[in-house]
């Protein structure tokens, strides 16, 4: 039986939720963001910064790259010092945020984090703004010359990073910046701490500080939606696919007799369901073809993905579960977890239901979305394997029109939320229009 309880969801710990997702890209390496807070709060301590600053910067490091959600751009960016296309992900991140009031105060800084020192001096906006991005620049460029080298000869390979930095003082960083990288890696518990295991240990411990803020359930669902665009821009044929789920699971729950507060809940875990599918490489996603069993398996694990950065958020328990049941079918057949048909409560059951159905009638790279005879004959034959509730799909089938327009995206009185985001081929393109005009 679902609890009763009202969500009581602290913003932190959503934050660190973010960056877990957002690091996943990095498909061998999922620390980044970690590594860029815990930088930039040591060159803050080095600056004498005050406390509430120094929380500040290590959660700006945490969301800095909340704007990368593809394989393709997170290489570009670890392979390239200096990259045309940078300012991508840092406008995505900046436009997911600057109206989500909670976060809001990050935006500005995101979309400057990778604008040199000396263009960054001529942009108007606020020298607390222009600092704080910087300094992110700088944290972000020293892990990303850092990294491969972490687990092996960091203290060797050092020098070459700290000489690298300094030819770029003055242009691409503050030099009062730099000054204070200069001072604070002269001890080598600044780059050991670097290390995985000591990572991800220090970023345990920062959760325990800073005030709480709790989420009201309006801002839990912005901050769902932002974090199911973040997945859904990893590729254009899951473009809209986590927040149509919701909209689907949201319509089948009111339509079941479900509480408001269960189609509410519902709604946020058909908003989260795929956040694991950040760890997917792209050429999987994207394969024009069946899968091998090696690229099933990888993908087989998305889901468990999913559940790892949900439960780990207080309040979201069941809605983690929920979350990540999405391909378990009552039959036992499915994945990751095969939980009996009495542990798939009637709301996993649903969110497997609005997935299914989505993902039918949306364009994949290896079909064309269904048409609703397909669609429903397919229902049946998974009813029928009892991979699905029979009375959820007899729910949908008599809606299906419904159904069909919401998945689709079509319907002017689906009660999900509206996205207003652009995506990355929108901004490529509207860049090489402003050049061209």
């Amino acid at each position: 039986m679902s609890s009763s309880s009202e969500l009581q969801v602290d913003l932190r710990q959503m934050i660190f939720a973010i960056e877990t997702a957002v690091s996943l890209v990095g498909m061998n390496d999922t620390n980044h963001g970690k590594r860029v807070g815990y930088i930039a709060s040591q060159l803050a301590h080095q600056l004498n910064y005050d406390d509430q600053t120094i929380q500040f910067v290590f959660e700006l490091g945490l969301l800095h790259d909340c704007g990368v959600s593809t394989e393709q751009i997170h290489n570009d960016l670890v392979n390239h010092f200096d990259w045309n296309d940078a300012y991508i992900h840092c406008e995505l991140g900046y436009r997911l945020l600057k109206d989500f009031k909670p976060l809001e105060m990050f935006a500005t800084a995101i979309r400057y984090h990778h604008t040199p020192w000396e263009k960054l001096r001529k942009i108007e906006i606020s020298s607390q703004n222009a600092n704080m991005a910087n300094l992110i620049f700088l944290s972000d460029r020293i892990d990303i010359m850092a990294a491969c080298h972490y687990e092996s000869d960091i203290l060797l390979a050092r020098e070459e990073i700290v000489n690298s930095i300094k030819s770029y003082s003055g242009t691409y960083f503050d030099p009062v910046l730099v000054d204070a990288f200069l001072e604070r890696e002269k001890s080598e518990a600044f780059w050991i701490s670097l290390k995985a295991r000591h990572i991800m240990l220090f970023t345990w411990e920062m959760r325990k500080f800073g005030n709480i803020t709790l989420l009201t359930l309006s801002q839990l669902k912005q901050l769902s939606l932002i974090m199911a665009y973040i997945v859904d821009q990893k590729s254009p044929f899951t473009a809209q696919h986590s927040v149509r789920v919701a909209d689907v699971a949201r319509y089948i729950a009111e339509t079941f007799g479900l509480s408001n507060e269960q189609c509410d809940k519902i709604e946020i875990a058909g908003l989260l369901h795929d956040l694991g599918k950040l760890n997917m490489p792209d050429n999987i996603l994207e394969k024009p073809g069946p899968l091998s069993r090696l690229e099933r398996s990888i993908m087989s694990q998305h889901s468990y993905e999913t559940y790892e950065i949900l439960r780990s958020i207080e309040g979201l328990g069941e809605i983690a579960r929920w979350a990540a049941f999405h391909h378990e079918g009552l039959n036992g057949v499915g994945y990751p977890f095969h939980p009996t048909k009495q542990d798939l409560c009637i709301e996993s059951r649903l969110v497997a239901v609005a997935d299914v159905f989505q993902a039918l009638v949306q364009d994949r790279p290896y079909r064309d979305g269904m048409t609703l005879n397909n669609v429903l004959e397919l229902l049946d034959e998974f009813v029928g394997s009892e991979k699905l509730d029979p009375r959820l799909v007899d729910l949908v089938n008599q809606h299906v029109e419904k159904c069909f327009d919401i998945a689709k995206g079509i319907d002017p009185a689906a009660k999900g939320i509206e996205i207003s985001f652009f995506s990355a081929e929108e901004l490529i393109a509207a860049k090489k229009q402003k050049n061209k005009s």
